[in-house]
């Protein structure tokens, strides 16, 4: 299926379909696509909805992780000013002589990577999960307060 016929002409989709068509059994001819760390990584932040507001104090980002307890979810932020969440919801054990009829809910890894604005201030992010959607706030620096004009004293020679 092309892509592109139905208006998804991303670079993604495209890598996506490419190796999706490409024949596994040459094995010689080398593929300069992307890993499967990051194609893995991108399917999961395609697949992460999330909600950013700001207000007048902060940033908060807000983001459905269901089934996935608070031990589970990873905050953190990198290279000082990108913030990463993830989690993985892994799948229950089936019980002896059980079988799945119907399997659609979502398992695997569940992410999300935000840049930051230069006034946020990463040493004031809090978290929190109620009922399978994870709010994350981060503060905001206060505005750089105004340069006073310097005055010199004029001495008289």
């Amino acid at each position: 299926m092309d892509f592109r016929l139905m208006g998804l002409d991303s670079p993604l989709l495209h890598t996506i379909h490419h190796m999706l068509d490409s024949d596994d059994s040459d094995s010689s001819k080398t593929v300069s696509g992307p890993t499967g760390n990051y194609v893995r990584d991108a399917r999961a932040m395609a697949s992460t909805p999330a909600d950013v507001k700001e207000y007048p104090h902060s940033y908060v980002f807000v983001i459905d992780m269901p089934g996935l307890k608070s031990g589970d979810i990873k905050v953190q932020v990198e290279e000082d000013n990108v913030l990463n969440i993830s989690g993985e919801r892994k799948r229950l054990q089936e019980e002896e002589g059980t079988r799945y009829v119907r399997m659609e809910r979502r398992v695997g890894k569940l992410m999300r990577k935000f840049v930051l604005p230069e006034n946020a201030n990463t040493d004031k992010i809090s978290a929190v999960c109620q009922d399978g959607v994870l709010t994350v706030t981060v503060e905001k620096l206060p505005p750089p307060e105004p340069k006073k004009p310097k005055t010199i004293e004029v001495k008289i020679a």
